[in-house]
């Protein structure tokens, strides 16, 4: 399992406009074979930050998603970002 996590920041006037751009991503990226979730996400503390975490049966299921990435629209939005892919080698259920 590979789990994709961290945020990014942007302008918080541009907040909103960038999650509602990312909507038809998450719903590709959530019917994507390998997908086990998938989620873009306002930080509910800090106006400028957006969470990201994905959870991936595979590497390869991952890069069959990937393609090119975010459009330069979304791209030049982006002031910082702190993202990295896990891999897991054993899961607990807290439930």
């Amino acid at each position: 399992m590979v789990i994709v996590a961290g945020h990014i920041v942007v302008d918080p006037q541009q907040r909103e406009r960038y999650l509602t751009d990312c909507v038809g991503v998450i719903e590709l990226a959530r019917r994507a074979p390998g997908c086990l979730d998938f989620a873009i996400s306002a930080d509910l503390v800090d106006v400028r930050r957006i969470n990201i975490f994905e959870r991936w049966e595979s590497q390869t299921a991952v890069e069959a998603f990937r393609g090119s990435g975010p459009g330069d629209t979304q791209r030049a939005a982006v002031l910082a970002a702190s993202v990295a892919e896990y891999d897991v080698a054993g899961v607990r259920s807290l439930t």
